[in-house]
């Protein structure tokens, strides 16, 4: 099986050419984020989000769409979450969009070893937010929750009411946030003895230079895979459970 794992959209329309050049994939997993960019014409960002739309319902089966923090804030119930980016004038029009299609998305996938979030899942979150949780069922064990509890997705000021103390940097650096908004340093720590040894974690989220596709800061357990906005637009193939790196190519 071949699975292509593509990174943080926010409007760009480079994930066709991704697709024209995997023709042979059995699987594309989008990492979320399909909105709020700082160079993308919101108007476009909307028609971008409709062609990935579409390309899932023609291929149900082959394309797996997840949420980013970037999408979430659109969500009707969830409203404006203080994010970078967010577009106050088309939310309403956003929200819509996100609503009416809003069965094509979800928050976690998972292939054999590999579970694929926007940001990655830390057992701390785990624990707080998810009574019996189990490794076997830990994707639909997230995204039921999503399905009931959509709120216990948004970003955590402090673990809990009783550890007000806790230092909040505002930008996810902090082990018990969830999988829309946790970095990759603090995810590392999370899980260092509990979900590493267990899943391999593909995810999106914070910008990286490239893809560490030799898992040289990993250990071979995580790939950070947002690199098509501002990196050299990589992305992840994942095929017999190898992983390799995929480039997207300017056409001419």
């Amino acid at each position: 099986m071949k699975l292509v794992c593509i990174g943080d959209i926010h409007g760009l329309d480079l994930w066709k050419q991704i697709v024209n050049q995997e023709q042979d994939a059995d699987q594309f997993i989008f990492v979320g984020d399909y909105f709020d960019s700082f160079e993308v014409p919101g108007l476009v960002q909307m028609q971008n989000f409709l062609d990935i739309i579409e390309f899932k319902k023609q291929s149900k089966a082959k394309v797996t769409l997840l949420i980013g923090n970037h999408d979430y804030h659109y969500f009707p119930e969830v409203d404006d979450t203080n994010t970078s980016g967010y577009q106050a004038r088309l939310a309403p029009s956003i929200k819509h969009l996100i609503g009416e299609n809003r069965e094509h998305l979800q928050m976690a996938y998972s292939v054999g070893k590999f579970l694929f979030t926007h940001a990655g899942v830390s057992s701390d979150w785990l624990d707080d937010t998810i009574e019996d949780w189990c490794i076997s069922t830990i994707a639909k064990d997230i995204n039921e929750l999503f399905k009931y509890k959509p709120l216990a997705f948004g970003y955590r000021s402090y673990r809990n009411a009783f550890d007000q103390t806790l230092f909040n940097s505002g930008y996810g650096e902090e082990i018990y946030q969830g999988p829309l908004w946790i970095r990759p340093k603090s995810l590392k720590k999370a899980n260092y003895d509990t979900l590493r040894h267990d899943v391999i974690q593909v995810v999106g989220h914070t910008p990286q230079r490239s893809i560490d596709i030799e898992g040289k800061a990993t250990g071979g357990k995580y790939y950070f895979i947002d690199t098509l906005e501002s990196g050299p637009r990589e992305y992840l193939i994942i095929e017999n459970n190898k992983v390799k790196l995929g480039t997207w190519q300017k056409q001419s």
